[in-house]
């Protein structure tokens, strides 16, 4: 392709979920220029998350070091790139200020941002072209348009997580290959608001075990995923393998991959599930699981987001701007114990034991 770049910086610090929808951007770009400098400012445990994802040099920013971050790492990719001093290009897929602000520090001759519609706190001031505005769109698909103004379409969604082969060791030590389905469940998001209540999830999940199926609880080392977790066992009524902090951010994909479906609201979990081929039961009324729900398959989501905005902001969803998120306290009441035990029951029908994927 003429006027192809040689090189491209982007820049998408956070969250797991995020950062997961941007390695199918990456994929389209290695695709078409195999020998494209690829460089990725990112968090530290979303680089945790990614690291050793092939042809992909990463440099971690720590949100807490400030503006003594931002110019040491303004030296430190200078000093990478060497004697071209800047990218042909930077994709800069994230628009809270202070991302906004350490895309000034990364030298770049091209600075492609969102469109209009999605840009907020003075994004439009650090970037020079836009990628199209197209509403109505899922995140990945608006961050696969990233690679639009450099010619490209991304036609093909492929993820491909780097995984080590130890991680998935670990993943198939914690329950036996013998054939029983495994529900997991990763009860929390860390936007609290979206966050389902204990018994519910212990409701749903007696349910499933009564069903014959194995219950997998899993999730990081917060207190609050402590406290529900001990909250869900204490009202099951049927046992369950409790993992949660017990992972580490590279078992969690191989964790994810054992199962055959994952209950939890919109979080990180719920995107890396479905980057790892797992079906998702999404549980949604806070946020649009058209917008930010599992990419590949919304069949086993429950879908509560329409009644959240006529109850909590007067009007039906399709009357919202797109990706207003719905974070009122109470609404993932809203999902009640049989929408959940309805979507775990269409997952059944559609998956009797013989279709199951073996683990």
């Amino acid at each position: 392709m003429p006027n192809a770049p040689l090189s491209a910086c982007l820049l998408r610090l956070s969250a797991l979920g995020d950062v997961t929808h941007v390695v199918p951007l990456v994929r389209t770009l290695q695709a078409a220029w195999p020998h494209l400098r690829l460089s990725w400012v990112i968090g530290r445990g979303e680089h945790r998350l990614l690291e050793g994802l092939p042809g992909v040099d990463f440099v971690e920013y720590d949100k807490k070091s400030g503006l003594a971050g931002m110019r040491a790492l303004r030296g430190e990719l200078r000093q990478r790139l060497g004697a071209a001093q800047r990218f042909d290009a930077l994709l800069q897929m994230q628009v809270a200020a202070r991302a906004n602000l350490l895309s000034a520090f990364i030298p770049a001759t091209r600075r492609i941002g969102y469109d209009r519609s999605r840009s907020k706190d003075g994004h439009g001031l650090f970037v020079n072209e836009r990628i199209p505005d197209r509403p109505g769109i899922h995140v990945l698909d608006a961050i696969g348009s990233f690679c639009e103004p450099l010619g490209l379409r991304q036609t093909e969604v492929r993820w491909n997580l780097p995984v080590p082969l130890d991680a998935r060791g670990w993943a198939r030590a914690q329950w036996p290959d013998d054939g029983t389905p495994t529900l997991l469940i990763s009860p929390c998001s860390s936007h609290v608001l979206r966050n389902w209540r204990a018994d519910r999830y212990a409701a749903v999940a007696d349910h499933a075990a009564s069903r014959g199926w194995r219950v997998v609880l899993c999730g990081g080392r917060s207190e609050l995923e402590r406290q529900t977790t001990d909250a869900i066992l204490a009202a099951m009524q049927r046992p369950a393998l409790d993992l949660v902090g017990k992972d580490t951010l590279k078992q969690l994909p191989a964790l994810l991959e054992r199962g055959q479906l994952l209950m939890t609201p919109d979080s990180g979990p719920m995107h890396i599930a479905n980057a790892m081929g797992t079906k998702v039961l999404g549980l949604h009324a806070a946020s649009n699981p058209a917008r930010s729900g599992p990419y590949s398959d919304l069949r086993y989501c429950v879908d509560r987001y329409d009644d959240a905005s006529r109850r909590y902001l007067k009007r039906p969803a399709s009357e919202l701007r797109w990706g207003t998120k719905i974070e009122h306290e109470g609404v993932m009441d809203l999902v009640t114990v049989d929408d959940a035990v309805a979507a775990f029951e269409r997952y059944v029908a559609d998956h009797p034991p013989s279709k199951h994927r073996s683990s």
